[in-house]
């Protein structure tokens, strides 16, 4: 199960999204399948990730990133791409983060045949239960303007029942990935 809020973001004219659920599996096995690296597992579950490629390393935890995704909504959203500064951090508690934010990279101007969208401060907790080491609390907070001329209820609704999607799809490929 996950619960989905959101609140008016202080970043720009629309919404900070927020997921929380405990998935079945251990914090490394979630983290397996949603860290942000090329070749990664996430363009294999996620519906909304079709390529995810490294424009440059930075440093081991800190990379520019280019995301594409497809078309939604019945093709009402086009096929989007995002360039994010990536950020991956682990704590002394075992929560593995992925956090994001928008960024221009000469390497990446905007692509044909795709609408520039922005990502605003955003991420991914991974948190170990205490006393259960095959179970995780995920915490996920979207701030994005998928840009182009999209009606704000389109957008409205289609995050919600996306990241309820991202869950859902998320547990299942930890449970394949166990399998």
């Amino acid at each position: 199960e996950v619960a989905v809020s959101w609140r008016p973001s202080a970043e720009f004219a629309g919404n900070l999204y927020k997921g929380e659920g405990i998935l079945p599996a251990s914090p490394q096995d979630v983290w397996e399948c949603i860290k942000p690296v090329a070749g990664g597992l996430r363009t294999k579950w996620d519906q909304n990730v079709k390529d995810f490629e490294v424009i440059e390393a930075i440093s081991d935890t800190v990379s520019v990133c280019r995301t594409t995704t497809p078309s939604a909504c019945m093709r009402v959203i086009s096929p989007r791409e995002f360039v994010d500064v990536v950020v991956m951090k682990q704590y002394e508690d075992g929560t593995m983060l992925s956090a994001a934010t928008n960024v221009e990279h000469p390497l990446c101007p905007p692509q044909p045949n795709f609408v520039r969208g922005f990502n605003y401060p955003c991420g991914c907790f991974c948190i170990p239960v205490p006393g259960e080491p095959d179970r995780t609390e995920l915490l996920t907070f979207f701030q994005t303007d998928l840009g182009g001329y999209l009606p704000q209820t389109v957008v409205d609704s289609f995050f919600p029942s996306s990241i309820s999607g991202f869950y859902s799809n998320l547990t299942k490929a930890v449970k394949a990935l166990k399998a």
